[in-house]
C-alpha cells in the first residue's frame, strides 16, 4: 500500500476541522493539494470546491462564508500572484473579526531563497493580515500548522494563513515522532462562554440605573443576543441605534430602533446620541467616534468578547469584557425598570418621522431614477428569510438607510475595510450557505466594473446547484464614481474631477443575458416595484440594471458648517452644479415637509 501524500492528510485534517467549503482558483503552485481534494471527492469525502474568477473574491467569499453560517471560511490559491491576490479579501476579514483560514502554495523548498518563478516571501506577506502564518517545511510539520492556525483563527476571530511549498504537497507523510524535537498536535477547538466578575455587572448596573437617557449602540457582536437587547432597551427605556455590520441584528420595524448611525446613519440615531446622559455599547467596533457623545456628556459601559476593542471609541466607566449573550443575560436582573418613559417616547416620535421623511426623499423625482428608490420599492418585497449585501460606495447608503430589515433577514458588506468589489462574491457565499434562501447584491456600476461583473460568470456556472434560485444582482447605474464624487464636493470644497469618476457605460443587463441569466433594465421609476417583483419571482438569476441620478446627495444625518462651505465651494466651480443643486434641493425640502 503507497504511503499517504502529505496533501492527502492535509486535506484529511480540513475535513476533520470541520471545512466543508474551499473558495479558490488553481495553479501549478497547489496542485498537489487539489489532487488531494480530487481523490477525497472520488472516494466519497471530498469538500467542496468553489471555483473563483479570481483570488480575492474567494477571499471576500470566505469572509462572508464567516458572517453568513458563524463558521471559519477557507479560501486557496496558488502561490505567487495567486497569494498575492488574496491579501484584500483577508484584511476584509480582519477588520470586520471573523475567522477565515487561507491556504497557498509556493515554491519547492529546494529554489527558496533563489529568486525563483513566483517565490516570494509569503510568510511576510501574510505577516500583518494574518494572527497566524507558516510555511511547511516538512511533512511531519503540518499536523501542527494545520491545527494551530484552525485553533487561533476560530479562539480569535481572525485569519490564519498556510503556505505550502509544491514539493512537500507530494512527499510521503510523516507523522510526528514521540521523540525530541516534534510536537504532536490534535484538532478541535470550543469557544468558552466569557464573563465579566459579578463586582464589574454591579458597577455596570450602577451607571445605567443612574441614567435618565439612556442610547443603546449594537454591532455584529450583539447578533446572538437579540432578544436580550430587546429586553435591556425595555428596562431602561433606550433607543437603539445600529453599527453598519450590525443592521441585522434588530429588525427596523421596532418603534426605538433607531436606525444606522455615522454618515450613513439616520437623524434619530444622531439626535440619541447627542442628547443621551449614558450610553451602552454591545459588541460594536464602530469607528466614526465623532457620531458618539462628547467626551464627558454620557457615562458609557461597554460589552465585548474582545478585550482590543474595550474603551477605544469612548472613555467607558466600565469595561466588560464577555459575550454579549451571556453578559446580558447576567446583567438583566440587576437593571431596573424606568418608570419615567419621556426618553423612549421622544424617540419613538423621532423614528416615526425619520421613516415618513426616507419614505418622501425617496419618492422625489430625479432623473431619471431617484437611487434611494431602489431600495425603497425593494424593502417590502423582500421575503422574511432574504439575504442582503452591499458593495461600498453610494449604494451603501441607501442599503444603510433605506432597506428596513424585518426579523429573520440577514444582510454585511465590508465594514472596517469597506473595499468594493465585495457584494457579489459575498451573495456567492450567502448562496452557497442557504441554497434555500433569496439572496440580493446590492452594487454600483464602478464596483461592478471593477471585478464583480465577472463573478456573475461564477454564478451562471453554480446556479443550478441551489434549490432555490432566486438571486438578483441590482446594478446602480449613474455612469460615476458617485460615492468618491460626494467625498470631492463634501469633504475637499473641490468640484467633481471628470476626469478620474465618469465612468464607460456597460449594458449589465445585456451581458447577464448572454451568459444565460435573466436580465432587466429600468429607467422609469413607475416600472422599478414591478421589476423587483419579476426579479424575485424568477427561474433564473437576475441582473437588474437600474439607470439611476448621480446628482441624488447621500446626505449625512446633519451636515455640518464646513461640510456645508465645501460643498457650496465646490458647487461654484462644479460644470454639474445645476443639477445637483436641483436634486439636493427636493431632497432636502422632503425633509422639511415629509
Amino acid at each position: 500500500m503507497a504511503a499517504q501524500m502529505t496533501s492527502d492528510f492535509f486535506v484529511e485534517r480540513l475535513k476533520a476541522w470541520g471545512v466543508t467549503r474551499i473558495f479558490g482558483y488553481s495553479g501549478d503552485g497547489i496542485n498537489g493539494v487539489l489532487g488531494a481534494l480530487q481523490r477525497a471527492e472520488e472516494a466519497g469525502s471530498g469538500i467542496e470546491f468553489i471555483q473563483v474568477r479570481h483570488e480575492e473574491m474567494a477571499a471576500f467569499m470566505a469572509t462572508a462564508h464567516a458572517k453568513f453560517t458563524g463558521e471559519i471560511g477557507v479560501c486557496l490559491s496558488t502561490g505567487g500572484p495567486g497569494a498575492t491576490h488574496l491579501v484584500t479579501g483577508l484584511y476584509d476579514a480582519k477588520l470586520d473579526h471573523v475567522p477565515v483560514y487561507a491556504i497557498a502554495g509556493q515554491a519547492e523548498t529546494t529554489v527558496r531563497g533563489s529568486n525563483y518563478q513566483q517565490e516570494l516571501n509569503l510568510d511576510r506577506l501574510f505577516a500583518d493580515v494574518a494572527d497566524y502564518v507558516q510555511e511547511v517545511s516538512a511533512p511531519a510539520q503540518t499536523r501542527h500548522v494545520v491545527d494551530r492556525g484552525f485553533r487561533i483563527a476560530l479562539a480569535g476571530n481572525g485569519v490564519a494563513a498556510v503556505v505550502l511549498p509544491k514539493d512537500v504537497q507530494d512527499e510521503a507523510m510523516e507523522q510526528p515522532a514521540v521523540a525530541h524535537g516534534f510536537t504532536r498536535s490534535g484538532p478541535g477547538y470550543a469557544r468558552p462562554r466569557i464573563m465579566p466578575h459579578d463586582a464589574d455587572l454591579r458597577a455596570a448596573a450602577e451607571v445605567l440605573n443612574a441614567g435618565k437617557k439612556v442610547a443603546i449602540l449594537i454591532g455584529a457582536g450583539a447578533r446572538e443576543a437579540a432578544d436580550e437587547v430587546v429586553a435591556v432597551a425595555d428596562r431602561l427605556g433606550a433607543g437603539v441605534a445600529k453599527a453598519l455590520l450590525g443592521k441585522d441584528v434588530l429588525p427596523d420595524d421596532l418603534p426605538f430602533v433607531t436606525g444606522a448611525i455615522g454618515l450613513l446613519g439616520t437623524k434619530p440615531s444622531s439626535d440619541m446620541m447627542a442628547d443621551c446622559d449614558t450610553l451602552l455599547m454591545i459588541g460594536t467596533g464602530f469607528p466614526w467616534a465623532e457620531f458618539l457623545p462628547p467626551d464627558g456628556q454620557a457615562r458609557a459601559v461597554q460589552i465585548d468578547v474582545d478585550a482590543s476593542m474595550l474603551g477605544l471609541r469612548y472613555p467607558v466607566e466600565v469595561n466588560l469584557h464577555g459575550g454579549a449573550l451571556e453578559t446580558l443575560t447576567a446583567l438583566m436582573p440587576l437593571l431596573e425598570r424606568k418608570g419615567d418613559r419621556d426618553w423612549r417616547d421622544g424617540i419613538e416620535a423621532g423614528v416615526a418621522e425619520w421613516r415618513k421623511t426616507i419614505a418622501a426623499r425617496a419618492m422625489a423625482a430625479a432623473n431619471p431614477v431617484n437611487p434611494q428608490r431602489i431600495v425603497h420599492e425593494m424593502s417590502p418585497l423582500l421575503p422574511s428569510d432574504a439575504i442582503v449585501t452591499s458593495d461600498s460606495g453610494s449604494c451603501a447608503n441607501w442599503y444603510a438607510r433605506d432597506w428596513q430589515v424585518k426579523r429573520g433577514q440577514r444582510g454585511s458588506l465590508s465594514g472596517g475595510l469597506a473595499s468594493m468589489g465585495a457584494a457579489v462574491p459575498y451573495a456567492i457565499a450567502a448562496k452557497f450557505a442557504h441554497p434555500s434562501r433569496p439572496v440580493v447584491a446590492l452594487v454600483g456600476d464602478g464596483a461592478m466594473q471593477m471585478n464583480n461583473l465577472a463573478e456573475m460568470i461564477t454564478v451562471q456556472k453554480y446556479w443550478q446547484r441551489w434549490a432555490d434560485p432566486r438571486f438578483v444582482v441590482c446594478v446602480f447605474n449613474n455612469g460615476d464614481l458617485n460615492e468618491v464624487t460626494w467625498e470631492q464636493r463634501v469633504m475637499e470644497g473641490n468640484p467633481r474631477f471628470a476626469t478620474t469618476q465618469d465612468l464607460p457605460d456597460v449594458p449589465y443587463a445585456r451581458f447577464a443575458e448572454m451568459i444565460g441569466l435573466k436580465g432587466i433594465f429600468v429607467d422609469d421609476p413607475e416600472r422599478l416595484a414591478g421589476a423587483w417583483a419579476e426579479a424575485l419571482s424568477a427561474d433564473r438569476p437576475v441582473l437588474l440594471e437600474v439607470k439611476c441620478d448621480p446628482d441624488v446627495a447621500p446626505l449625512p444625518p446633519h451636515l455640518t458648517l464646513k461640510q456645508a462651505k465645501g460643498f457650496m465651494t465646490a458647487m461654484a466651480r462644479d460644470p454639474g452644479a445645476v443639477g445637483v443643486l436641483k436634486e439636493t434641493a427636493r431632497q432636502l425640502v422632503k425633509e422639511v415637509t415629509g
